[in-house]
């Protein structure tokens, strides 16, 4: 141990490397995850006195909770709608629970104000609260530094244990009993709704892809289209499928709307596979791919900013934008921050969304100039990064008092309204401000990684004596944190509320920040659809659950 001693840069990696090792062992549908496995192996390497300094902790929690705020920025402002006030509760629902029950724990047991956080942190599974807790509680008045470090340690200790068990009862307790509770079987329920948002076309699961593509090309031989022109076949066809070549002998012609079709022509129409297969009515027989007949697609993909799009679903989008049909462009696949949602015809576009749309090029230009930017990988924009990190680091610094209760943002609660605001600054006018969301990602997991590796290391001389001192609380806080708001949200999203069935489970695990627990129910469900009612909830409640820290932290210090 002397070598990681002198060189704290080996045990903040080895608690990395070691920690995501053991977040992989799976137990059933449970799995730690590499956080929490990271820090369990980073607080037994603390138990050694090996630390790192605390400005490095700093910086990487600052990359962590600004690139969290930057990638939920379209969706958290787009959510802030009359449509999603249903979801929005579940999450204010979350948000009361989680800190009357700490608050209550920490009066009636006499918590230090650490293990208070530690367990509101680790039983909400949000472990940007550690972060705000931890900041907060370096800014309380009235503490020495001995204090001060105590209680930081109390928080990673606590948020160990309540982590472990509020994981294993969200991920159960969402994917197995949250179904029958509801007297439904999660699959059938969830294929039932696909089914009607996709007009009885099945649904998929989880990771799979449809063997058969919605969008193909198709050639006919012109025997019933003989004489008719190619504006009037597509007509017949309502628009849905488009001309795309037309070869007569050895000739390929331009297939322009007033072009008269004649016997034995070859024509490859492009469409959706239904309306290709119906196209065969109007032309003739469909015939083998002819060589040199095929046209190549092009695929884009735009990042909607017309505030005219946003709030339409798909099918009202075609409608109302004529290009589609007459230029055979078609949406593909919709993604909203960093999940795949079904590209349903009653799917509702918001602003931020990445949509993928196939068909030619001329008309794909076309459409795009519609509906927002063409989505480019560029370079992150270091000079927008810093700024928003300065911005939302000085805004943390503000302290405002109600009473005796000081209450700051710090400067983790600080970057992630800056990387809220400035990650919706940037999906209004994506011409600048450049942060891909590979980047983004990668900064975001590694600045959390090496946050809590670092909380870790210093906590590890406190964690034993907590244990010890308050035994089976944190298990029981753990799971009673989990199913008191779990439960109360279930109640009121299914009676009150109305929500479908299998969103309002998708929509639990997100209002708890749960990625394992979504992984489970799409699992079960055998398909992606609780993921919608997931994405709303879980953009929430990353902004509204790290605020909980700073607010428990300056009630209870006061």
């Amino acid at each position: 141990m002397g070598i990681v001693r002198d060189h704290p840069e080996l045990a903040l990696f080895l608690s990395l490397a070691a920690g995501y090792l053991l977040g992989k062992l799976r137990v059933g549908p449970i799995t730690l995850g590499g956080i929490c496995g990271t820090l369990i192996v980073s607080l037994l390497l603390g138990t050694q006195h090996v630390s790192v300094g605390d400005d490095v902790r700093s910086v990487f929690f600052a990359l962590f909770i600004f690139s969290l705020g930057y990638m939920a920025g379209p969706q958290f402002f787009a959510n802030l709608n009359r449509r999603s006030l249903r979801f929005f509760v579940l999450c204010l629902v979350e948000l009361v629970c989680v800190l009357g029950i700490a608050f209550g724990l920490a009066k009636f047991f006499d918590l230090d104000v650490g293990t208070a956080s530690g367990i509101l942190a680790g039983a909400a599974t949000e472990s940007a609260v550690v972060g705000t807790a931890t900041e907060a509680i370096g800014k309380l008045d009235g503490l020495t530094a001995s204090q001060i470090e105590q209680y930081q340690g109390h928080v990673a200790t606590a948020y160990t244990v309540c982590y472990l068990f509020g994981l294993i009862t969200i991920v159960i307790y969402t994917s197995q009993i949250m179904p029958m509770l509801l007297r439904i079987n999660l699959a059938d329920a969830s294929r039932e709704w696909w089914q009607r948002m996709r007009g009885n076309q099945g649904g998929l699961e989880a990771g799979q892809r449809e063997a058969m593509p919605d969008v193909v090309g198709r050639t006919f031989l012109v025997t019933r289209a003989d004489g008719r022109t190619v504006g009037s076949v597509q007509e017949a066809l309502s628009g849905r499928v488009t001309v795309e070549a037309v070869q007569r002998g050895a000739k390929r012609l331009t297939p322009d709307p007033g072009l008269r079709l004649t016997l034995s022509d070859l024509v490859m129409v492009v469409g959706l596979r239904p309306d290709t297969i119906e196209a065969g009515r109007e032309i003739g027989p469909e015939t083998a791919a002819v060589p040199g007949l095929d046209t190549p697609l092009a695929t884009q993909q735009v990042a909607v900013t017309d505030k005219a799009t946003v709030g339409h679903s798909i099918d009202s989008l075609v409608a109302r934008h004529p290009e589609f049909r007459k230029d055979g462009v078609y949406i593909t696949d919709v993604v909203r921050g960093d999940q795949d949602i079904p590209a349903a015809p009653e799917t509702e576009v918001r602003r931020g969304d990445i949509l993928t749309l196939v068909g030619a090029r001329a008309g794909l230009d076309r459409v795009v100039a519609k509906l927002g930017a063409v989505v480019k990988n560029d370079a992150t924009d270091f000079i927008y990064l810093g700024f928003g990190i300065v911005a939302g680091s000085l805004l943390g610094q503000i302290v405002v008092k109600f009473g005796d209760v000081p209450l700051s943002l710090g400067t983790g609660g600080g970057c992630l309204v800056a990387g809220l605001v400035f990650g919706w600054l940037r999906s209004l006018r994506p011409t600048f401000g450049a942060y891909p969301p590979q980047a983004a990602t990668t900064l975001k997991d590694m600045g959390l990684a090496v946050f809590i590796a670092c909380t870790g290391l210093a906590s590890g001389p406190q964690a034993w004596p907590l244990i010890k001192e308050y035994g089976a609380l944190l298990p029981v806080a753990g799971i009673a944190m989990v199913l008191v708001p779990a439960t109360v949200s279930l109640l009121i999203g299914n009676r009150l509320l109305k929500i479908e069935k299998p969103l309002l489970i998708g929509a639990i695990a997100g209002q708890q920040c749960s990625t394992p627990a979504i992984t489970a129910i799409t699992q079960v469900a055998r398909s992606s659809v609780p993921l919608i009612g997931y994405t709303i909830t879980y953009t929430l409640s990353n902004f509204l659950l790290p605020l909980t820290g700073p607010l428990l932290v300056g009630v209870l210090g006061a």
